[in-house]
């Protein structure tokens, strides 16, 4: 690479690293107080709040990094264009499709650090973060033994429970089970203890009562008990049982779903290739962003009001391609046969770059005033 591109490949990595930083900590700052607020009410300790937080940042990243280097070559090259670089390496014979290179070569460096991020880092931090949340669902203490209050641990079951000793022993508990529309059985005991099993947890009740009430004819049902076994654990969804999040599965199937894939996913063949080949498609789209940013305010000649026209021009056409990213994903995802329209965006966003630049090298005529024409 030559002296110019070296150093206009330092601008934008040096933009683009400022602007990541500053939009993924806005962006993970957001995400953080709500997770914060979410697990601190479950009882999950700081560790965990950091454990979680480190497995959501390569999501965050894989979304900000697109923005960050369109912003990143707009700035550098509005302000090259600011303090006429740009101009003085256009008068020495550089076209604009040569002063692009150093832009590509950034593009395809910002395509290399998504695609790390959506082959590899995104599906195993998915992966991972939906383990630990069956880990802390499947720990009933942090998760039920909340006294004071009304728990909803699963839908038609009501759980409260006066006070937790420091013995561990729950004391005035209220168990209601509606699950069955037919009949509904509530069930009060004086206290009583959690017990690990093979099976699960299960809630010893003692010296209590349970009663049922059936819907047809409205009977109601009263047994006493000295001590009650209610298992808790049916409550809890096991992790082969849960549905798998399409952004867990390798790139290799999604490209080649199988029939076990496609049952666990609940999801047809075609948003698997929607999904496989959007991980090529968007760090290409990456790119294509960098190289429109770019292109588009090669295309002003100096002026003192600034580029603000060649920068809306920009970001009118960033948000074109993102339209068509949409509208291809969503044709892709409703038929398999359509799976090429996921790269839509790259040869769209290629194309109008590849516009601009034609127009940025096409000589401009210099408009004579009037004055000195009619003398």
């Amino acid at each position: 690479m030559s002296r110019f591109d070296r150093y206009l490949l330092s601008q934008l990595l040096t933009l683009f690293g400022f602007f990541s930083l500053v939009l993924v900590s806005v962006y993970w700052i957001n995400q953080a107080v709500r997770l914060f607020e979410q697990l601190i009410a479950d009882g999950q300790s700081a560790w965990v709040f950091l454990e979680f937080s480190l497995l959501t940042l390569p999501n965050v990243i894989r979304m900000v990094l697109p923005v960050s280097a369109f912003a990143a070559a707009v700035y550098v090259t509005n302000r090259l264009s600011a303090e006429s670089e740009l101009v003085v390496m256009q008068a020495t014979g550089f076209s604009p499709w040569r002063l692009a290179r150093p832009a590509l070569a950034f593009g395809l460096i910002v395509a290399a650090l998504l695609s790390v991020l959506t082959h590899v880092l995104v599906p195993a931090s998915r992966t991972g973060l939906a383990e630990r949340r069956i880990e802390i669902a499947e720990n009933i203490t942090a998760q039920f033994l909340v006294d004071g209050s009304f728990q909803h641990p699963a839908a038609g079951i009501t759980l409260y429970i006066r006070e937790i000793t420091l013995r561990g022993e729950l004391l005035d508990i209220y168990l209601s089970d509606a699950r069955n529309t037919e009949q509904r059985t509530t069930y009060t005991a004086e206290r009583a203890l959690l017990v690990r099993a093979e099976t699960g947890p299960k809630l010893v009740m003692f010296e209590g009562m349970a009663q049922t009430l059936e819907s047809d004819g409205n009977r109601l049902f009263v047994t006493r008990f000295d001590d009650f076994t209610y298992d808790i654990g049916a409550l809890i969804t096991r992790a082969g049982d849960r549905r798998q999040d399409l952004r867990e599965f390798s790139t290799a199937t999604l490209l080649a779903p199988t029939a076990e894939a496609m049952e666990i996913a609940r999801q047809p063949r075609a948003v698997f290739l929607a999904e496989g080949h959007s991980r090529f498609s968007q760090p290409l789209t990456a790119a294509v962003f960098v190289l429109i940013g770019f292109s588009a305010l090669l295309t002003g000649s100096f002026s003192r009001f600034g580029t603000w026209r060649q920068i809306a021009v920009a970001v009118l056409l960033l948000i074109v391609v993102q339209m068509l990213a949409n509208v291809g994903a969503s044709a892709a995802q409703g038929n398999a046969a359509l799976w090429p329209l996921s790269y839509l965006p790259v040869a769209v966003g290629a194309a109008l770059a590849a516009g601009l630049l034609w127009l940025a090298a096409r000589p401009r005529r210099v408009r004579v005033p009037v004055a000195e024409v009619a003398a």
